[in-house]
């Protein structure tokens, strides 16, 4: 099992979450949520202990964001593209991606995930520098990651009628 499929199942994101969270609201808006967390995080400075409130309204907005979204009118365009690029991407044990895809979304995963270093770091000693360039990195890699996802799913639309199907 892939650590996307982890993530899935954490998440609980069903068939009718991708499809809602294909609409691009939902892609777009997901780009908030760094920031979003950091500055819940960062309110513990203001509000104290009452932080836990926008704290748990972040983690909120990062569970209901995939499923408030309508399913789009349509998936042609950027945003929606990029979530079902990610569907196939975790779903490339079944349907295995081409080779040139197999390095990259993995180096960008990595380099997310080295962004989250000094961001949660800045958080915890209430740093801005490392906040801001860490929250940065993840957001830039993500956006790369993205585009990865899009890049894939072209690639792989016609490769089972299923995928095929999700472009309308």
């Amino acid at each position: 099992m892939t650590l996307e499929n982890k993530i899935t199942d954490l998440f609980r994101m069903d068939e009718k979450a991708r499809r809602r969270h294909s609409n691009p609201w939902s892609g777009y808006s997901r780009f908030s949520m760094i920031p979003l967390i950091g500055l819940a995080f960062w309110s513990r400075v203001w509000l104290g202990w009452w932080a836990v409130i926008p704290i748990v309204v972040v983690l909120a907005w990062v569970w209901f964001n995939p499923r408030i979204f309508p399913e789009p009118k349509s998936t042609d365009n950027w945003a929606s593209k990029a979530v079902l690029g990610e569907w196939v991407w975790k779903n490339r044990k079944e349907v295995p991606v081409l080779k040139h895809h197999l390095l990259v979304p993995n180096v960008l995963s990595a380099i997310n995930a080295v962004g989250a270093i000094p961001f949660i770091w800045g958080l915890v000693v209430l740093e801005i520098w490392p906040t801001v360039f860490g929250g940065m990195v993840m957001i830039i890699s993500k956006l790369w990651f993205c585009d990865r996802m899009v890049w894939i799913y072209e690639d792989m639309k016609d490769a089972t009628p299923e995928y095929r199907s999700w472009l309308y």
